[in-house]
């Protein structure tokens, strides 16, 4: 069970909705969010993508000198740029890293966004792009090693003595990941992709996302690994737990919720669509956005992309991604708000009590008082947790 964490580099705050509470996105923060996750035990963090983001790739590098052993999951835009300048830029930053970059590979859902950035194709296009994209990029990268060109001929991109002069760390090229849920989206992840991943759903319909793109994967004679984006709001409680996910949307209005549903319907991502069926695009109860048990539907009034959150107390957070590991998902992508505050409370509070995991609290073995002295002279109690 491997757990990621997230670097908000479209902002992070006490409330949604709101600048109350509000943290600037600047490098600084940055940096304590990407130290807290390394030091804690987190194998990697994810970077978003879009005009709502400072450019993940910069961020990212910026962050390889401030972490030891942190991977970073970076996105590649088919479409935005050519896949031998992506293929490069992958090489370097495994270089510089020593192996820590991992490929978020986004088509992008969201049209408008999409013709602000010169992206003028459908949906299914975009698809087709994004298949003929890496079979350039795979290429080029896995000939890296052996210092070869290749030729690739397509419906909508081709390379003519493509070549990567400096090889990844990773071979042949650093790993694959992906989210997509429509019918174009499966095809492109099993013939491509090393890890799908899938956002928050209840856990029938993980299961059935899973088992579609296993059968995909089979057909082009690959096996793919599988993994879930997803927030967590986890306290010592689960009374606790529920207050603070009402205290995330208490200063959303209804103008602000109905706005940013809005923008979302006219998106062309299925996996929003899904993700917009859970609330209905209404506030309602806790009845009514807890979508399975502990399973909350309520960042998604506002927040696109990941909607749901994991609530409640350590044991019933540990449970649900149980729940999940069973189904197939090898890795959880978990983020909280505020970021910081939280992977300190999911990684203290949850890492005990999932298979193989504990709290770091440094870059080697714990050693000496673990907690604060007490009285200038007595080691604090060992926890029994």
């Amino acid at each position: 069970m491997n757990v990621f964490w997230f670097i908000p580099t479209h902002g992070d705050s006490r409330y949604l909705g709101t600048s109350e509470g509000a943290r600037a996105a600047d490098l600084a923060y940055f940096q304590q969010v990407a130290v807290a996750a390394d030091t804690l035990g987190y194998e990697g963090v994810l970077l978003p993508t879009g005009r709502s983001c400072e450019d993940a790739w910069v961020v990212a590098s910026s962050l390889i000198a401030a972490t030891r052993r942190l991977k970073f999951l970076v996105a590649i835009r088919p479409g935005l740029s050519s896949p031998a300048l992506s293929a490069r830029m992958a090489a370097t930053f495994d270089r510089l890293s020593n192996g820590r970059l991992l490929i978020n590979v986004v088509t992008g859902g969201d049209a408008a966004e999409l013709e602000g950035d010169g992206v003028f194709v459908d949906h299914d296009t975009r698809y087709e792009i994004t298949d003929e994209f890496l079979h350039i990029w795979r290429k080029l990268l896995a000939a890296s090693h052996t210092n070869e060109a290749i030729d690739f001929e397509g419906k909508h991109l081709s390379s003519k003595g493509g070549r990567v002069l400096y090889p990844p760390v990773q071979h042949p090229h650093p790993p694959l990941w992906f989210g997509g849920s429509s019918p174009a989206a499966h095809d492109m992840a099993g013939a491509h992709i090393d890890t799908y991943l899938t956002w928050g759903e209840p856990p029938e319909a993980v299961a059935k996302k899973i088992a579609d793109i296993r059968a995909r994967a089979e057909r082009h004679g690959r096996k793919i690994r599988f993994g879930i984006r997803m927030h967590v709001i986890v306290r010592e409680t689960e009374e606790e737990a529920w207050a603070a996910a009402e205290r995330l949307i208490s200063r959303l209005d209804d103008d602000t919720i109905a706005r940013a549903q809005a923008a979302f319907n006219k998106m062309d991502s299925e996996g929003q669509r899904r993700m917009a069926e859970l609330h209905g695009g209404k506030r309602g109860t806790r009845k009514e956005l807890e979508v399975y048990p502990n399973l909350w539907a309520g960042v998604g009034l506002v927040r696109g992309g990941a909607g749901t959150a994991l609530v409640g107390n350590p044991e019933q957070v540990a449970e649900r991604m149980k729940e999940y590991a069973q189904l197939g998902i090898e890795t959880f992508i978990l983020s909280g708000y505020p970021h910081l505050e939280e992977s300190y409370r999911f990684a203290e509070l949850v890492f005990p009590l999932l298979p193989g995991r504990r709290t770091k609290t440094s870059g080697g073995p714990i050693s000496g008082p673990f907690g604060e002295v007490v009285g200038n002279q007595y080691l604090p109690k060992v926890s029994q947790s």
